[in-house]
């Protein structure tokens, strides 16, 4: 760009460039070089003044106003250049308007040009866009003719294949018949055949030949034999095959022997790669199936009489079968542990030498449960007969059953860890089954027949225990008529807690036996009811001889009933039998209701047993649990049934003991006036305070034997029965001067004994105002009239 001249006066014109509006443009910098000529000499002459002037904060100066005044009087003006400015920015805009015109008309001139341009553009595209199309039909020709020939060669390549597969087909042919030639020379003659069957190199390849070999001939000989109409002609048909069939035969047996050898070595030489092989090749045989055997049977811990030997020791130990249950179940556990360990290191070698290890795994685990699992078990569980058991001492049904409980358990845990080893396909759970199921099957008689069996030894021994007592006290037996068993031997809730104890031991074996929820169930009701049955005799001959004690107390006492016409000295021995009657009648009366606590304490227990251990057991099953219920409804009220019969000859012996007490201890002076006038004596009789004191005693005993229904039912009849009794006894002696006194205290400790019972009670409360009804002299006008009367 061209700079203005430094004139004042004149200026000459601008010259501006396009090329100064191109690039990094900037306003500044072309403002600058318009001005930059002018400004410096503007600046020099203000810059003496610019102290004077305010600076703005929008940069311009602010001129004090006194100068301004100085200023306005001077000649000089304040910014000479302003003109010169003003002419170069008039002249700056022509030559930018001419700028612009030439730009306008160079844009033009381009608009034109490129209208142009795209005109021939359009139109090169449009041929190209032929172009593109006819080369597009071009390619999709070329494609389909690419297919076509893909097509035609693919055929092609197939037929070939199927040539080539027809031509390979057809020399294996012509070599498996030239194979079967040789074969088909002569019946047993196997020296002339080719180096194929007699190179050990190559024994892979010869069991493949053989087998095919074989499988062809057998199905041409069983063909025509099926489609030949007569024998003749089958014989015709098939003669040089069946010759050929008999020595591929004989060549897969004596091969097959020969690999077995060769795997038996290596067996031995714990070669496993030489193992693989042969067990590769002879699963062309058989599917491997004489190979997996014949390893199987080999194994030490089938063929082995010493290992044998040792897991019977193991097991059973130097008792045999009479070894107690926990060194049975040691030995087991032992001796499983023995076989899991075996098992899987065979199994190590099975994986590494086996095509098909789960077949061989099946074969081994079925051998081991079959064979050595088995042979243990015959010996363990010997089944004792039913009709002739050994006796308890020697173990019994019980030990029988206890070995069966812990071998089952075992077995199982055994086949569980062999299934975790690995067993093929192999039914481990339902062939552990198999090896009990003839013990199963019997199981529950063999249950009833231990119950029943530790049950009269149980018998047996209370008995002989009761004997001994009897010899040692010096009791008399028993006569004919008391009960034969348990003389002298209290119900104990101990031995009912023991029947329960069996119980409960034969129904968790049950539980472990019956897997299905009806056959447990069945199982279940069945040994329960043993229980119940055990139960139920033991409690009710317990409260038989108790009620045998009763009727001997009472057939005693009636000997000692005398009539009216005896000596003074059979009257005395007479009452000295009597009390001691009364004293046995008293400690058989205690120790019925003993039996009886006993016997409520022993139901208790059973029906806790029922409600813990059975019920769950047989709700699953519809109706178990209700006939169950019924079973043990019945039990309990036999049991109840005979307490009663007790209990009412409970009442009669205190009936009796009170009447005799009332009979013998009053006199006929107790029930008179005294005849001097003096007051009645208001002091109870002996016969009084004995009574009291002996239904105290025998009252104390039943309070704390019965509870609940029993308590009240014997107190409502003892109190009908003494309300009966004394009321007849005391009327023999109404209005007598001394009957209020006999029973001063009676009522008041009567009314205290039987505050269950409202009628005693209520005849007690009605002597006391009995009683204050003499002390009041309330009838002692009517006592005189009857006296004077009599």
């Amino acid at each position: 760009m061209a700079s203005p001249k430094s004139s004042s006066n004149s200026t000459l014109p601008l010259i501006l460039d396009i090329d100064d509006f191109k690039g990094d443009f900037s306003f500044d910098a072309l403002f600058g070089s318009l001005v930059n000529e002018l400004l410096p000499s503007f600046q020099e002459e203000g810059g003496v003044s610019h102290e004077g002037i305010d600076g703005l904060p929008n940069g311009h100066g602010r001129v004090p106003s006194d100068v301004l005044k100085g200023g306005q009087g001077q000649s000089t003006p304040l910014f000479p250049e302003v003109d010169t400015l003003l002419a170069l920015f008039k002249d700056s805009c022509k030559e930018l308007i001419d700028l612009r015109h030439q730009v306008d008309a160079r844009l033009q001139n381009l608009k034109e040009e490129v209208a142009v341009q795209d005109s021939k553009h359009r139109k090169t595209l449009a041929q190209l866009e032929k172009g593109v199309d006819g080369l597009f039909a071009s390619f999709a020709r070329l494609d389909t003719r690419i297919s076509s020939v893909g097509q035609t060669a693919a055929k092609i390549g197939d037929h070939l294949q199927s040539a080539d597969s027809q031509r390979e087909t057809a020399t294996r042919t012509i070599e498996l018949i030239k194979y079967l030639m040789e074969f088909n020379s002569s019946r047993g003659d196997l020296m002339e055949l080719s180096s194929l069957f007699l190179d050990d190199s190559r024994v892979a390849e010869a069991a493949s030949v053989a087998q095919k070999l074989r499988a062809f001939a057998e199905e041409d000989v069983g063909r025509h034999g099926i489609n030949m109409p007569s024998a003749v002609g089958a014989a015709n048909a098939s003669r040089g095959l069946e010759v050929a069939v008999a020595n591929l035969q004989d060549y897969c047996n004596e091969l097959e022997n020969r690999l077995l050898a060769r795997f038996d070595t290596a067996s031995q030489k714990r070669e496993l790669s030489t193992m693989a092989e042969c067990a590769k090749i002879l699963s062309q045989f058989n599917r491997g199936t004489s190979a997996m055997q014949h390893y199987v049977t080999t194994r030490p811990m089938f063929i082995d009489v010493e290992v044998m030997n040792a897991d019977t020791k193991l097991v059973l130990g130097d008792q045999g079968s009479q070894a107690s249950t926990d060194n049975i179940k040691h030995g087991l556990t032992t001796f499983y542990k023995e076989i899991t360990e075996t098992v899987r290191k065979e199994a190590a070698t099975i994986m590494a030498v086996f095509p098909s290890p789960n077949d061989v795994m099946s074969i081994l685990v079925n051998r081991v449960l079959e064979q050595r699992v088995a042979a243990v078990l015959e010996k363990l569980l010997v089944k004792p007969p039913l009709g002739n058991l050994p006796p308890v001492e020697e173990g019994g049904a019980l030990l029988y059953l206890r070995n069966l409980a812990v071998a089952y358990e075992k077995t199982k845990e055994l086949a569980k860890e062999l299934q975790t080893v690995g067993c093929g396909e192999l039914d481990v759970e339902g062939l552990t089954e198999s090896l009990f199921l003839a013990h199963k099957d019997e199981y529950p008689e063999y249950e009833h027949a231990s119950l029943t069996q530790l049950f009269d030894l149980k018998k047996e021994e209370l008995l002989t225990e009761a004997q001994q007592q009897s010899d040692l006290t010096g009791t008399i037996s028993r006569s004919k008529g008391a009960p034969s068993s348990y003389p002298q031997q209290q119900i104990s809730v101990t031995i009912v807690a023991e029947f329960v104890r069996w119980n409960e031991e034969a129904i968790t074996r049950c539980t472990l036996f019956s897997s299905q929820p009806a056959t447990l169930a069945s199982n279940v009701t069945s040994i329960f009811t043993c229980l119940l049955d055990q139960v139920s005799k033991y409690l009710i001959e317990g409260l038989q001889r108790a009620i045998y004690s009763l009727n001997e107390v009472a057939s005693l006492r009636e000997k000692y009933v005398l009539g009216p016409l005896v000596t003074r000295r059979v009257a005395a021995a007479a009452a000295s039998g009597a009390e001691a009657a009364a004293a046995a009648g008293e400690n058989s009366f205690r120790s019925f209701m003993i039996a009886v606590q006993r016997c409520a304490s022993s139901v208790a227990i059973l029906q806790q047993y029922f409600s813990n251990s059975i019920a769950r057991l047989l709700l699953p099953v519809d109706g178990a649990h209700a006939a169950a219920c019924e079973e043990m409804a019945a039990t309990v009220s036999s049991i109840e049934g005979t307490a009663q019969n007790g209990l009412i000859l409970c009442i009669e012996t205190v009936m009796a003991e009170v009447e005799r007490l009332l009979s013998s201890e009053q006199k006929p002076t107790d029930f008179r006036t005294p005849d001097d006038g003096n007051a009645p004596d208001h002091r109870p009789t002996n016969a009084c305070t004995r009574v009291v004191a002996y239904l105290s005693r025998v009252l104390e005993v039943a309070f704390t034997a019965l509870e609940g229904l029993n308590k009240q039912s014997f107190l409502t009849e003892l109190g009908n029965r003494f309300q009966k009794g004394l009321l007849n006894h005391w009327q023999k002696f109404t209005f007598s001067a001394r009957m209020a006194n006999v029973f001063i205290v009676a009522p008041e400790s009567l009314a205290s004994l039987f505050e269950g019972t409202p009628n005693i009670k209520k005849d007690a409360l009605k002597f006391i105002q009995l009683r204050e009804d003499f002390k009041s002299a309330k009838i002692a006008s009517r006592l005189g009239s009857i006296m004077s009367e009599a």
